[in-house]
């Protein structure tokens, strides 16, 4: 029987998904992250399937897990035991898996499945608080060693039909990585963090760009101000390129909040 939302469109989220597993410990430190991912299902719907683009997988080529039943893969270290025994048994789909692959391919983006990755804490962490049940079909996609923007916003576009089958798609990094400067504070560092962020809100949302001209920032985006600073290395912003490229509008700004200490921002189209 088809489900009655299949022809619904797919929504769209860019998100800060917190430090490691913190967000599921009960760090101060994340409470306005952790209140914003149990408010947002509301603006979702009832997605069909969630395909997440994590910062924390990284490939030759644009890769897709087609695993019927991931593990759980618990990419970060030193913190505390609880940390290792987290479960979110969601099953994977290896009939979306092959359809993103074929998509991809057709665009000219080479991909491929790997049946055998399990799924890391880009993912489990944010749909554990997000959708706890764990019953909607996930899948996910990998960024690309060479961390290319252009290529990231065109991964999107390859992607964008499957929209029309109410897939959820979610990028899963953060609007502020560095990791230095989350243990660092100061009208400096501050003032940093803040000119970058708005710039980013301004890019993402603002109607006066056109989708060429929203593109063509995201891709130098290393002319914003103090863009080094705020991404030493870019794979946590780069999930917001795939996005940018599924998507057929500005953005919405759903989320301006403090992270250990850091202002960060999520996106929703």
């Amino acid at each position: 029987m088809k489900p009655e939302n299949l022809d619904q469109p797919g929504r769209l989220l860019f998100l800060p998904h917190g430090g490691g597993p913190l967000p599921l410990l009960g760090d101060p430190g994340h409470r306005q992250l952790v209140d914003f991912l149990q408010s947002v299902p509301q603006q979702l719907g009832n997605p069909s399937a969630i395909v997440v683009i994590s910062a924390h997988w990284e490939a030759d080529m644009a890769t897709v897990t087609s695993g019927k039943t991931p593990e759980l893969l618990f990419d970060y270290y030193g913190f505390p035991e609880e940390s290792y025994q987290i479960q979110y048994p969601c099953p994977g789909s290896p009939e979306i898996a092959g359809k993103m692959v074929h998509l991809l391919q057709q665009h000219g983006v080479q991909a491929r499945l790997d049946a055998q990755r399990g799924f890391d804490h880009g993912l489990f962490v944010p749909l554990k608080i997000m959708f706890p049940a764990a019953s909607i079909p996930c899948v996910q996609l990998s960024l690309v060693h060479s961390l290319d923007p252009e290529l990231h916003i065109k991964t999107g576009k390859a992607l964008k039909s499957l929209r029309q089958e109410n897939i959820l798609f979610v990028g899963s990094g953060f609007s502020f990585h560095n990791m230095k400067a989350f243990f660092a504070s100061g009208k400096g560092e501050d003032e940093k963090n803040i000119a970058f962020d708005d710039w980013l809100i301004e890019t993402c949302t603002n109607d006066r760009f056109s989708a060429q001209e929203r593109e063509a920032r995201l891709i130098h985006w290393r002319d914003a101000p103090y863009a080094d600073y705020c991404h030493p290395r870019e794979e946590h912003l780069l999930p917001l390129h795939v996005c940018t490229g599924l998507s057929e509008s500005p953005a919405t700004l759903v989320f301006n909040g403090e992270i250990l200490g850091k202002k960060a921002s999520a996106f929703l189209w």
